[in-house]
């Protein structure tokens, strides 16, 4: 062979890096996958005070349905507005309250319906007094404070 020859031929060159763009199907996966988790959890996250509301209003159709004996009702229906708030809002902010202070956290929050002589009857049932059948404006004052209408 020549050596003459060899000499006149370009030195060797290296192929240019590769870019990074367009991304490679591997890393159109990943990100696809890192996007679907990053929803899923903030649909989960959002998802949960839903599902304390589904549950609660559940309860309260079955009270509405199965208890007959006002007390019974007014009782029960203390009993799971005060569970509800607790793990709604949180045990700091409503824990301590009690007659009048419970009423107005109870309006402020959606059940405009208890406010006045309904809240009151409710109060005054559930801890153990005789009162007139309230029982509609109870029901709808608890439905809308679940619903958190105000």
């Amino acid at each position: 062979m020549n050596d003459e020859f060899l000499k006149q031929l370009a030195p060797p060159h290296a192929p240019p890096p590769p870019g990074w763009w367009p991304l490679a199907p591997g890393w159109w996966a990943l990100a696809a996958l890192v996007l679907m988790i990053a929803a899923a959890a903030i649909y989960w996250y959002r998802r949960k005070p839903n599902r304390l509301r589904r549950a609660a209003l559940r309860e309260l159709r079955q009270l509405q349905m199965h208890a007959h004996d006002d007390a019974h009702l007014a009782s029960a229906l203390q009993d799971l507005l005060r569970r509800y708030a607790i793990a709604a809002y949180g045990r700091e902010q409503v824990a301590h309250l009690s007659g009048n202070d419970w009423l107005d956290f109870l309006i402020a929050h959606g059940g405009n319906t208890l406010a006045g002589e309904a809240g009151e009857s409710l109060l005054r049932a559930a801890y153990g007094s005789r009162m007139l059948n309230d029982r509609a404006p109870w029901l709808q004052g608890a439905r809308d404070f679940l619903r958190g209408r105000r």
